[in-house]
C-alpha cells in the first residue's frame, strides 16, 4: 500500500459527502500543490444556479451563435435541425453528469482525474492534448470578443478605420489592438480566482439573454414574424441523405462541448451535491441550448429581410444598427458573454492542465497566465475565417478529445466500479494503484493511440480530403473505440 493517508478506507466516499480536509499527507510535489488538492467542503459553493450560469456563458457567445446558426445551413429543414439539436444536447446532458460526479465526488480537477486511468504520470499527457485544444479555443474565442472591441473604438472614433489599411499576420492592426486589448482585459479578471469567476459567470449568461431577445424583438418588428423561415440554407436535402446530416448535427452539438466533456469536472468539484449538479446540467444544457438555438435562427433569419442577406456574426448585426446607444449595449454584452465562455471552457482547463505538468512551480495563475500568452500565439483567427471553417475545426478537434473521454468513463465506470481511493492519486509510490508502469499505464496510451488514429482520421478523410462522404461521426468512433479498446486491453491484461 501507499504510504500516503487517507481519511476513507476504501477510498469510497458515501454519496452527497465529502471529506473536509483537502490536506493529502505525504503527496509527492511532483504531483499535488494547493490548486490540484481535493476541494475542502467549505469551498463547495457552485449551487445548480452557478452550473445553469456556467453553461448559459458557455453557449451564450459570438462563436456559439455562429456555430448554432451554421446547423441550420446543413441542407435540413428547421425542424429535423431542432430535432437533431435536442437530441444532441439531451446526449451531452447524460454525457456530462458522466464526467462530472468522479470529480464532484473526490473533489479533484481533470489532470488529477485522469491519473486514474492514464497513471500519474501518463495524465500528463492527457493534461497537454486538453491543454492544447484549450489555448486554441482560448485565442478563437478572444478573437470573436475583440470584434465586438473593433465596432466599439470605430464607433466612439470614426477615424481608427485606417487602421485596418495595413495587417500583420493576416489581422490588420485595429484588429490586432482590439484582440490585444481583450487578451489584456480577460487575464486581469482571471488573475483573481476561481471564487471571482463563478461570481462574474453568474452574471454573463443572464445578461447575454436579454440582450438576445431585445435583438430577436428588433429584427422581429424590422422584418415582420411572416418573413421568418427555420431553414437558413438554400439546399434541402431529402431520404437518406437527410439521415445522415441529422446524424452529422447530432454529433457537431457533442463536438461542440469535447473540451469540457473532459474538463467538466474542473468545475463540478465545487458543487455542493450531484443533485445541484444535474439540476445545473438540465437548465443550463437541454433547456438553454434549444432555447438559443431557436433565437439565433430568427435573428439570422430575419437578417436576409432587414440587410438583404444572411448575417452570421450578430456583432455585425448590432454594429449595423443605426442607434449609438444600442450598438454600444449590444457590443459590450457580446464583449463580457465571450469572456464568460473563455473562462468556463478555455481558461480554467489550461490553467489546471498546466499546473499539473509542474505543480512545484506553477500553481493555477501562472498556468493561465502561461496558457493566454500561448493562446496569442497561434493567431486564432486564421482557424475561424467562416462558418464552414468553424465545423471543421469542431469536428477535429471532438475527434482529438473523444477518445479520452471514453477511456476514461469505461475505466472509472465499468473497471474501476467507481472506487478510487484519492490519496493514492497524489503518490508516486511503486505500490500505489495509479503508478502503473514508471508512473504511465502502458494500455491507456495505446488506446488512445488506436482509437486517435480512427477518429482523427476519419475526420480528416471527411473533412479535408474528402475521401469518404462528409459527416461528422468522429468524436463517437473516437469515444466508443476508445472505451471498448481500453476496457478489453485492461481485462486481458488482468487475466495474463
Amino acid at each position: 500500500m501507499s504510504n500516503v493517508a487517507t481519511t476513507v478506507a476504501d477510498g469510497r466516499l458515501p454519496p452527497g459527502q465529502f471529506d473536509s480536509d483537502h490536506v493529502i499527507p505525504g503527496a509527492d510535489p511532483r504531483l499535488y500543490n494547493e490548486d490540484l488538492a481535493p476541494v475542502s467542503k467549505e469551498k463547495r459553493t457552485w449551487t445548480g444556479y452557478s452550473i445553469f450560469a456556467m453553461w448559459m456563458s458557455d453557449v451564450h457567445s459570438v462563436g456559439g451563435y455562429t456555430f448554432a446558426a451554421s446547423l441550420f445551413l446543413l441542407g435540413l429543414s428547421g425542424w429535423q435541425v431542432l430535432i437533431a439539436l435536442t437530441v444532441g444536447i439531451v446526449l451531452v446532458f447524460i454525457l456530462m453528469n458522466w464526467i462530472g460526479k468522479p470529480s464532484l465526488v473526490h473533489g479533484i480537477p481533470f489532470p488529477v482525474m485522469a491519473r486514474v486511468s492514464m497513471g500519474v504520470m501518463g495524465a500528463n499527457l492527457a493534461a497537454i492534448i486538453r491543454g492544447v485544444v484549450g489555448v486554441v479555443w482560448y485565442g478563437v474565442q478572444t478573437y470573436f470578443a475583440s470584434k465586438a472591441v473593433a465596432i466599439l473604438i470605430l464607433l466612439f472614433a470614426p477615424g481608427a478605420a485606417v487602421l485596418r489599411d495595413s495587417s500583420f499576420l493576416r489581422l490588420d492592426m485595429l484588429g490586432w489592438i482590439s484582440f490585444l486589448f481583450m487578451w489584456f482585459f480577460q487575464l486581469m479578471i482571471f488573475q483573481r480566482g476561481m471564487e471571482t469567476i463563478r461570481k462574474f459567470i453568474d452574471f454573463c449568461g443572464p445578461a447575454v439573454y436579454v440582450v438576445m431577445f431585445v435583438l430577436m424583438g428588433w429584427i422581429l418588428s424590422q422584418a415582420g414574424i411572416g418573413s421568418l423561415n427555420l431553414t437558413l440554407g438554400d439546399n434541402v436535402l431529402t431520404g437518406a441523405e437527410s439521415f445522415t446530416a441529422m446524424g452529422s448535427a447530432i454529433l457537431l452539438v457533442v463536438s461542440y462541448f469535447a473540451a469540457l466533456l473532459l474538463n467538466f469536472g474542473d468545475f463540478s468539484r465545487f458543487g455542493k451535491s450531484e443533485r445541484q449538479m444535474k439540476i445545473g446540467n438540465f437548465l443550463g444544457l437541454p433547456v438553454n441550448f434549444i432555447l438559443f438555438a431557436i433565437i439565433v435562427v430568427i435573428v439570422t433569419s430575419g437578417s436576409v429581410k432587414v440587410f438583404g442577406h444572411m448575417i452570421m456574426d450578430p456583432v455585425e448585426i448590432v454594429s449595423k444598427i443605426d442607434n449609438k446607444v444600442a450598438v454600444f449595449i449590444g457590443s459590450v454584452t457580446f464583449i463580457i458573454a465571450t469572456m464568460g465562455i473563455n473562462i468556463v471552457a478555455n481558461f480554467v482547463s489550461p490553467a489546471y492542465d498546466i499546473a499539473n505538468l509542474f505543480p512545484k512551480h506553477v500553481d493555477f495563475k501562472k498556468g493561465g497566465l502561461i496558457a493566454s500568452v500561448l493562446a496569442a500565439m497561434v493567431c486564432p483567427w486564421i482557424f475561424v475565417d467562416s462558418p464552414k471553417a468553424i465545423t471543421i475545426f469542431v469536428s477535429i478537434f471532438g475527434a482529438v478529445l473523444a477518445p479520452l473521454y471514453g477511456v476514461m468513463v469505461a475505466d472509472y465506470y465499468l473497471l474501476k466500479k467507481e472506487i478510487v481511493n484519492t490519496a493514492e492519486l497524489y503518490t508516486m509510490s511503486p505500490e500505489g494503484r495509479f503508478y502503473y508502469d514508471g508512473g504511465w499505464n502502458k494500455v491507456g496510451l495505446a488506446s488512445l493511440a488506436i482509437s486517435g488514429f480512427l477518429s482523427i482520421g476519419w475526420e480528416l478523410c471527411t473533412q479535408l480530403f474528402k475521401v469518404l462522404p462528409e459527416n461528422n461521426f468522429g468524436w463517437l468512433i473516437g469515444a466508443v473505440a476508445g472505451a471498448a479498446i481500453y476496457y478489453g486491453m485492461m481485462k486481458n491484461a488482468h487475466r495474463s
